[in-house]
């Protein structure tokens, strides 16, 4: 007597990736996962597999990539939404990828997104995530769910501190202190009351304090930029967007914009009006400085500059002393924040930074330490430091200026 042998089990998963052992992590997380109900696919015959027999029973597949496949990404981008014309999930799985390549990945339809390597359980989770039921169209309030988020209402009468955060080279960390300082500012309750925060992004070319906090670019952005004379505060409201319901973004335009579609009197309305609804306000500045440079700088209680030790910052911080100081601005009203400083045991980093220090006649008191791989890991993923790596350095550092500003706003509204 033969017996037959039992039908295998439905494949329920697949994996796309160009070589799916440089995932050892992926490998093994499937496995406790899936068992043996899920295969593994090449890049080019991904699509090919969707269209058979074989594919009816897929519940979904892991993209994994790595920085050697940015260089095709209009393939991935091209198999992601063939993938989900056939009803099938996607979790994209990525590996030193950059934010850029992310963000256009993900807009084509990806439905997860988990960094590599994979954090403990998080596959699962995510899968968890992808099971469950589609929420109702109608919610219990018979609302349509896909109606535009409703405007939050701002309320008036406030006075905000203004703090603005320039970078003096590229790449020195202006915007990563931007978005860390305004979240630590709005999460950090002194007394009874929660700070209400707004952070803008007035870099109007290149300004990527959407992209770090993973946040759409609302058209209402240009709108607003665009007749700033006719802004109230509706209408500013309606182009914030809402960052875990803590801190109130107006972020760069979706379109890259020539910097002098504002001027001065428009930058002076719109921080004004900022200012009236929000206790802080944060302004990321362009690298570039144009001609309402001036005005956030006379305007600002807190003007921070970033800096490096290295001899770029060094001649930047020249030039703009010298320009500022022919045109008689104030810029002894600059607070200079040195990013990556050295160590404490650092002997003779420290000596360098006094020499710098000494050299440009400024004062480099506020040191940020390096806050290594987390911080371009928690940038990418869209997070500030507070949540992907609360125990980082410079977490801790930003954490306790933003304690100082809270402190002295605290003294502030006492004593009026």
């Amino acid at each position: 007597m033969t017996s037959t042998p039992a039908d295998p089990a439905p494949i329920v998963a697949c994996t796309i990736s160009r070589d799916v052992q440089n995932f050892d992590l992926l490998i093994e997380d499937m496995e406790t996962l899936l068992g043996e109900a899920w295969g593994d696919l090449g890049f080019d015959e991904a699509l090919a597999f969707m269209t058979q027999p074989e594919a009816e029973s897929l519940e979904f597949v892991a993209m994994a990539i790595d920085a050697i496949d940015e260089g095709e990404v209009a393939q991935l981008a091209h198999i992601i939404k063939g993938t989900k014309s056939h009803g099938i999930k996607v979790i994209l799985i990525a590996e030193d990828v950059t934010p850029a390549s992310l963000h256009q990945l993900l807009r084509t339809g990806a439905d997860e997104f988990i960094p590599y390597p994979l954090p403990e359980g998080e596959l699962a989770a995510a899968v968890e995530r992808l099971r469950m039921p589609e929420p109702d169209p109608v919610a219990d309030t018979g609302v349509p769910q896909n109606l535009p988020a409703k405007t939050k209402k701002l309320a008036e009468g406030g006075n905000g501190v203004l703090i603005a955060v320039q970078g003096l080279s590229g790449g020195c960390g202006a915007t990563t202190l931007s978005v860390n300082l305004a979240y630590e500012l709005a999460t950090h309750v002194s007394g009874s009351k929660t700070p209400k925060v707004c952070l803008i992004d007035l870099g109007l070319q290149f300004g990527s304090v959407s992209t770090y906090l993973d946040l759409p670019r609302r058209e209402a952005v240009f709108e607003t930029l665009s007749d700033i004379e006719s802004m109230d505060g509706d209408s500013f409201g309606q182009a914030l967007v809402s960052f875990e319901d803590k801190i109130q973004v107006f972020t760069s335009p979706a379109d890259i914009l020539p910097l002098d579609i504002i001027g001065p009197a428009e930058v002076s309305k719109l921080l004004a009006v900022a200012r009236s609804h929000f206790d802080y306000v944060v302004v990321d500045m362009p690298g570039s400085l144009v001609q309402w440079t001036e005005t956030v700088l006379n305007d600002a209680q807190i003007f921070l500059a970033m800096v490096e030790l290295d001899m770029r910052s060094a001649q930047n911080t020249l030039r703009l002393k010298r320009m500022l100081q022919s045109e008689e601005l104030p810029f002894d009203k600059i607070r200079f924040a040195l990013n990556r400083a050295p160590k404490f045991t650092d002997l003779q980093g420290k000596s360098r930074v006094k020499r710098m220090a000494d050299s440009l006649g400024i004062s480099l008191d506020l040191q940020l330490p390096d806050g290594g791989r987390a911080v371009m890991q928690a940038c990418d993923h869209g997070l500030p430091l507070a949540s992907h790596a609360a125990k980082n350095p410079l977490r801790k550092e930003i954490l306790k200026l933003a304690e100082q500003l809270n402190a002295i706003g605290a003294d502030d509204a006492e004593a009026a």
